[in-house]
């Protein structure tokens, strides 16, 4: 027989990514495929047929779009045994429709003039709420009116903090740094009356401060803030806080878009708690509430502990000997997932 008739029928040897079902024509290129997607367990992945995802929204888009990697009914399963929030999917239709009733959440109440004299407007006045037991993380919102002549350059205007508990630790107007030419009231529902009697920055700092620092003044940040798009209120404040404290839900991999380009509260807030917010004008605690339940359903996935400590730690010509079990097992997230917050 011809030898080159030969080759053409033996069949390719093919590496398979174990964890997103690729294919490569070269072991080398599935190792290079694997040190750059960072494949770990807490990656997100469909529960059908355990496939890896960049983000949650790549999961949704798996589920509902026919995959051409993997020819198996993720899509006809989910839709009947899947919850449309957290993704999980379910053995039974009865407990499917429990979790549904734990999983969807209702938006939280609004503070108003309905709750004078309690804990919440105690704190809206005073500023800070001692008697609440502060856990190990608390959520920040900022709400920003507009200076300069155009409106454009942020102030501070009113801040929220509460805890793990919702309840609320500070909560307050502020007094603009400068003079105000865009009240930006169809957002923020603030006028002059709102801000004339509000807490000078400075002290408003301090308060956060206390709270992040657990009381002591030595600048040393005691628990985890969580909030979206944390930079913009943290420079609002005017304040630095360590990164490593920093829960971010617009900066979380596994809740950002397919392209890993950040997702607003308000989508989020809609597609992994149920509920709408910021439907009028916005509302510092109710993105406190939202920020912190996100990082709550995040940190009490549980993925398992990761074995690996990442790929560049190797040579390549030992990478290219491993069984691709063996490169998903030694490979390393690329984030801290949060579930590793949970005692």
């Amino acid at each position: 027989m011809d030898p080159q008739s030969f080759s053409r029928k033996t069949p390719k040897i093919r590496h398979r990514c174990v964890a997103c079902y690729k294919m490569f024509n070269r072991r080398q290129h599935l190792v290079e495929h694997m040190k750059i997607s960072h494949h770990s367990v807490h990656q997100p992945r469909c529960g059908v047929c355990l496939k890896h995802c960049k983000s949650l929204e790549s999961v949704r888009e798996h589920l509902n779009v026919p995959d051409h990697l993997f020819k198996g009914d993720c899509k006809a399963i989910f839709s009947k045994r899947g919850c449309t929030l957290c993704l999980r999917i379910f053995d039974e239709a009865t407990a499917l429709a429990e979790h549904t009733n734990k999983c969807h959440l209702s938006a939280p109440l609004p503070l108003g003039p309905a709750s004078q004299g309690n804990e919440v407007n105690a704190s809206r006045t005073h500023g800070v709420n001692t008697r609440l037991k502060v856990k190990k993380a608390v959520a920040i919102d900022c709400e920003m009116v507009g200076g300069g002549d155009d409106g454009s350059i942020d102030l501070c205007a009113s801040v929220c903090m509460v805890d793990e508990d919702e309840k609320v630790i500070l909560s307050t107007h502020v007094q603009p740094q400068l003079p105000v030419t865009d009240y930006r009231h169809e957002v923020t529902g603030l006028t002059q009356d709102d801000l004339k009697d509000g807490m000078p920055l400075e002290v408003v700092r301090e308060k956060v401060l206390a709270v992040l620092c657990g009381g002591h003044n030595d600048g040393a940040g005691r628990l985890l803030l969580v909030g979206h798009d944390l930079r913009h209120d943290l420079n609002c404040l005017k304040l630095q806080y360590p990164s490593h404290l920093l829960r971010d839900t617009a900066k979380y991999v596994p809740l950002m878009k397919t392209n890993l380009v950040s997702q607003s509260l308000r989508y989020l807030t809609r597609s992994y708690l149920g509920y709408k917010i910021q439907s009028g004008k916005h509302e510092p605690y109710e993105d406190c509430v939202s920020s912190m339940r996100l990082y709550k359903r995040m940190r009490d996935q549980e993925h398992g502990k990761a074995e690996g400590n990442g790929l560049n730690l190797w040579k390549q010509s030992d990478l290219e000997k491993m069984k691709p079990e063996d490169l998903y097992h030694n490979s390393k997230s690329e984030y801290r997932c949060w579930c590793l917050d949970r005692p």
